[in-house]
């Protein structure tokens, strides 16, 4: 039990559990000049209840804030092919930047979690044009080594390349 004076003492009561927030989605700009939206999660906690009250105005709200400018800045130093396979290194990192800056006001980052990464529509159609026309130039040369070891071979065979739909055609007929 504690008394508090009115008008001389002031009461604040401080949640020391841990709290989960979502990053909204931001929008940045990588270094090789993509623009990509990213959304997070942010779990921290008040590991000094006195501090937290005495030396910022509202500690939530700030470390929220934080977290989302410390996103932008930690992802625009970042290629795109580095936030699309190293999103554990970005979320430790971001961690860093984000404990190291709170602990002043008495937050503790407990974990970092890159949540999505949403590429723009006309990139991941790009993306996906160019992995076909990868797996196209495979198959190529994978038809052109079996071309090849066969003509190796002291033999007659003699082969000739013909397009599959045109061979679909006959098939289809004979049924």
């Amino acid at each position: 039990m504690f008394f508090v004076l009115p008008c001389i003492e002031t009461y604040t009561k401080v949640d020391l559990r841990t709290v989960t927030f979502d990053v909204p989605p931001q929008e940045v700009l990588t270094k090789d000049s993509v623009t990509v939206s990213v959304d997070a999660v942010v779990y921290y906690r008040v590991s000094h209840a006195t501090v937290s009250v005495a030396n910022v105005e509202n500690a939530h709200h700030s470390t929220r804030l934080l977290a989302q400018t410390t996103l932008r800045n930690v992802l625009g130093t970042k290629n795109l092919s580095e936030i699309l396979s190293e999103r554990e290194q970005i979320s430790n990192s971001m961690q860093e930047v984000l404990d190291d800056s709170t602990h002043r006001w008495g937050i503790k980052v407990e974990r970092v979690e890159i949540k999505d990464v949403r590429l723009p529509v006309q990139l991941q159609r790009a993306m996906a044009a160019e992995a076909e026309a990868t797996r196209e130039a495979r198959a190529k040369l994978r038809y052109l080594q079996t071309l090849n070891s066969i003509s190796a071979e002291k033999n007659s065979t003699i082969i000739f390349p013909l397009p599959i739909d045109f061979i679909s055609l006959f098939l289809k007929d004979k049924r």
